[in-house]
């Protein structure tokens, strides 16, 4: 089976693993890209950074993440990621709930018009 690989305005990122349990992604933001402020209502996320300096916004709050931290996010809770460097951001994405698909984005705020 091939994993969904899909390029995006802000980076691409590349599916490693999904079940009916979770889905695990790799995700490369671009400098100066940031991902929608958006939220799910049948998914919770765990992140790893990789690589790259990025401000993590929680529920209106922001964080300035590197390699190595994580950042968590429960059901409902609104979250985006900026890339605020001159190279790429990569982290790993772990989502565990009931549905994994794209129509759980509810998108508050979004750069690229969607």
């Amino acid at each position: 089976m091939t994993l969904e690989k899909s390029e995006r305005p802000w980076g691409r990122y590349e599916v490693l693993q999904e079940s009916d349990t979770h889905k695990v992604k790799c995700i490369w933001v671009s400098p100066g890209k940031r991902l929608s402020y958006q939220r799910h209502q049948k998914r919770a996320e765990h992140w790893f950074i990789v690589a790259g300096e990025a401000d993590v916004t929680i529920d209106g709050k922001i964080r300035r993440v590197g390699p190595g931290d994580t950042v968590d996010f429960a059901i409902g809770v609104l979250h985006r990621i900026h890339n605020v460097g001159t190279t790429e951001v990569i982290f790993v994405e772990v989502q565990t709930g009931t549905y994994f698909g794209e129509e759980d984005i509810e998108r508050v705020e979004d750069d690229f018009g969607r």
